[in-house]
């Protein structure tokens, strides 16, 4: 177990070393969703399934999402970085692989095999996390959900700051208009003859 948690530790020291000295920004989310993997792998040596789990669907799915949002709100060239796709593909390959190995080393490590000398309750560790999630630390957990609130509101405004040139209703003049703003009869005098008059 010693030996697999160094190796782990140390990719994600290494990865997230990278992370903030690569100057490339698709090389830096890379080294960024091997970090947490890597973290993942540890959090199940630890027999924390829940987290590891919510720590690879979670942050692993939403980094690529906060990439692209990043390249969108920062006007990055796009056609760029789809002729430089072949020279991502290597180091993808490479993050690929070394998650590969990582999940071999942490599945066929004896530690999930062998009964642990721990006291083991009724309940699942998924369970235990919530019951202490929900009552002891409650207020830090609805602090944090206001924070976040907070960010998603900020990132909205973001996105919409300038002028924009699109076309755009507004509900309340909408509402607030009458019959006669809507219709207006003309009087007209027909300036054609009518044929056979």
């Amino acid at each position: 177990m010693e030996t697999v948690f160094y190796i782990l530790s140390s990719v994600l020291l290494v990865s997230a070393i990278k992370v903030i000295t690569s100057k490339n920004p698709v090389f830096s989310a890379l080294y960024l969703v091997l970090s947490f993997f890597s973290a993942a792998g540890i959090w199940l040596l630890l027999q924390a399934e829940f987290l590891a789990i919510a720590l690879v669907l979670v942050y692993v799915g939403a980094v690529m999402v906060l990439f692209l949002f990043v390249v969108m709100m920062l006007d990055i060239n796009l056609e760029k970085i789809k002729e430089g796709f072949w020279n991502y593909f290597p180091m993808a390959i490479f993050v690929a692989i070394v998650m590969l190995v990582e999940m071999i080393l942490v599945l066929n490590n004896n530690y999930f095999q062998e009964t642990s000398n721990a006291v083991y309750t009724s309940i699942s560790n998924t369970e235990a996390l919530g019951l202490v999630l929900y009552s002891d630390y409650i207020l830090p957990f609805e602090v944090a959900s206001i924070i976040l609130l907070v960010a998603i509101i900020a990132a909205i405004a973001l996105t919409l700051r300038g002028v924009k040139n699109h076309k755009g209703i507004n509900p309340a003049s909408q509402v607030s208009v009458t019959k006669k703003d809507r219709l207006r009869m003309v009087d007209m005098k027909s300036t054609t003859k009518l044929r056979g008059k």
